[in-house]
């Protein structure tokens, strides 16, 4: 299937269902607020390397968590038990997303969230749509995640850890709140192991974008989560 380039003077985006076999549907455009918020209500998502053009995917399957379907391991148990750590939201969305950012992760030369990336999710953030996670320990950050809120669906961008099972307590403590405010779906994006262990599964695309459908109608938890 042919790949499009984007028209700087529109924000419209090819038909997802279009995408090639990796799921690449676009290049170009920009990381503008209105483009990006109109790309992941499509059920497209920007990932690219710094110095390479925009790449906007719709990968398939979708890789998903429905929040009835999040699973707690036994080992996890002890770390709510005790209270291991403490969790905010919306408390500093920038030290999150560049924590995310400066991550290493094996197999990796470098990151895909690029500085244009760090100040295009700091202002849907401004703006009441991105969302961050903070997990402190003693004061300290030692794990968090971000993402995008549209309607009742999540879609959850990246994570981070500088504490055993930080990023899990996290998105465990996510996943619980986001249940608790009537969201249906978590968008995970693409299959990881870490989030296979925590219920996460695949979908078809074409049942993915009709969720996407659906979700028009909901009303949108805008602003900050603290």
């Amino acid at each position: 299937m042919p790949v499009y380039w984007l028209a700087d003077d529109s924000l419209d985006f090819p038909d997802p269902g279009g995408a090639n076999k990796d799921g690449l549907v676009a290049l170009g455009g920009d990381l503008s607020p209105d483009r990006l918020l109109n790309a992941y209500n499509q059920g497209l998502f920007p990932w690219f390397n710094e110095g390479d053009p925009i790449l906007w995917w719709s990968p398939d399957p979708r890789f998903v968590l429905f929040p009835g379907d999040l699973k707690v391991s036994k080992s996890m148990r002890p770390y709510f038990n005790q209270r291991k750590f403490e969790v905010s939201y919306d408390a500093d969305f920038r030290a999150v997303i560049t924590a995310c950012q400066q991550m290493y992760r094996p197999g990796q030369g470098g990151t895909w969230i690029t500085d244009d990336m760090v100040d295009a999710y700091c202002q849907l953030h401004q703006l009441g749509f991105a969302h961050s996670v903070e997990v402190w320990k003693e004061g300290e950050l030692v794990g968090g995640l971000y993402g995008i809120a549209l309607g009742r669906i999540f879609f959850g961008e990246s994570m981070f850890a500088r504490a055993s099972n930080a990023s899990k307590f996290g998105f465990i403590s996510l996943v619980r709140r986001l249940e608790e405010h009537g969201y249906t779906l978590i968008d995970c994006q693409q299959e990881t192991r870490h989030l296979a262990s925590l219920g996460g599964r695949g979908i078809p695309r074409t049942r993915f974008l009709n969720y996407l459908t659906k979700n028009d109608v909901e009303d949108t938890e805008r602003g900050s989560w603290s």
